[in-house]
């Protein structure tokens, strides 16, 4: 069985070269609008991927074409009675499978060098072949794949989802001047007049989301090495477009200062295994929460509709 830093550089590689190929960062694929697009989501049990898992699906998806969010492992499809196909001939052996990794965490007792029982608690990576449904055979299943049902919102109805989440944050989010930014001392987020934007307004409106939901009073994020700048401005990428994905916003293809952005995170990605892990779980645990306030917003209001007696309409 691979190491954890076997498995932590084998990842690592497979980013670097879906860079280094000429795309842009694997993480910026533009979404769809339809409902059965978008971040990689288990099948069974309706959970998002997570950590470096999404960036994984989306390299297989780049690399095959695929255009479902839905995966599961090969035994999860069959129980469905679905049929995983047959690797095609020009895809390599051990490359129509996706790899997806899981932090299990172990507890073992040793003894200290003072005599002492300690309980040593460590993570250890495992890693779980998957499938996308796009490779799985079976009609039943066709309401899992993209293009099955279009999203029937309006351009306009899809943009006043993404104001609902944001508004539910109560961030202090302020308009006017040239830039964007998250002032981390006096905790808000400065943003140009909308007229300002085209498409991007809400790309770059998640980028600073991200930094605000690091910040000290709510996540209390910490980069890990002495790049931190690059650290957290990849953490806020990759969030962003996490947060893109989840609300159907628009990805741009160009990315702001993409060659020097580019070189800084291949350099880090090359020099040290564990970068590309930290960005992705911080940008997936920065998602989650930007995402929560609306989610929570919603569940009261649900409750209280159920709590609230039905009133007879003559």
């Amino acid at each position: 069985m691979p190491s954890n830093a076997q498995i932590r550089q084998d990842i690592t590689n497979q980013i670097v070269a879906s860079i280094e190929s000429g795309n842009l960062p694997p993480w910026r694929k533009t979404w769809r609008s339809c409902p059965n697009s978008g971040w990689p989501v288990n099948v069974v049990s309706r959970k998002s991927y997570s950590g470096v898992n999404p960036i994984l699906c989306m390299i297989a998806s780049m690399r095959h074409g695929f255009q479902s969010k839905h995966w599961a492992t090969f035994n999860q499809w069959s129980k469905m009675n679905g049929r995983v196909m047959k690797r095609p001939d020009h895809v390599k052996p051990g490359q129509w499978g996706t790899k997806v990794v899981f932090a299990s965490r172990i507890t073992k007792t040793k003894t200290d060098k003072h005599g002492q029982e300690v309980e040593d608690k460590f993570f250890v990576l495992k890693q779980y072949t998957i499938f996308c449904v796009d490779q799985v055979e079976g009609a039943h299943l066709n309401h899992l794949r993209a293009g099955y049902s279009a999203d029937t919102r309006t351009e306009f109805e899809k943009l006043e989802h993404a104001e609902a989440v944001f508004a539910a944050t109560n961030a202090d989010v302020r308009h006017g001047g040239n830039e964007c930014f998250y002032n981390p001392s006096l905790d808000y987020i400065q943003m140009p007049n909308r007229e300002r934007f085209n498409a991007e307004y809400y790309e770059s409106l998640s980028h600073e989301f991200v930094h605000w939901s690091l910040n000290e009073r709510r996540l209390n994020w910490k980069a890990s090495s002495e790049h931190s700048y690059a650290e957290e401005e990849l953490v806020a990428e990759i969030g962003a477009c996490f947060l893109a994905s989840e609300l159907g916003i628009p990805i741009t293809e160009t990315l702001d200062n993409h060659s020097a952005y580019l070189k800084g995170w291949l350099a880090r990605m090359k020099g040290d295994a564990g970068f590309i892990f930290r960005a992705s779980s911080a940008a997936s645990r920065a998602a989650d929460f930007v995402l929560s306030f609306s989610q929570e917003l919603s569940s009261a209001e649900a409750e209280g509709a159920e709590a609230t007696p039905a009133i007879a309409m003559s």
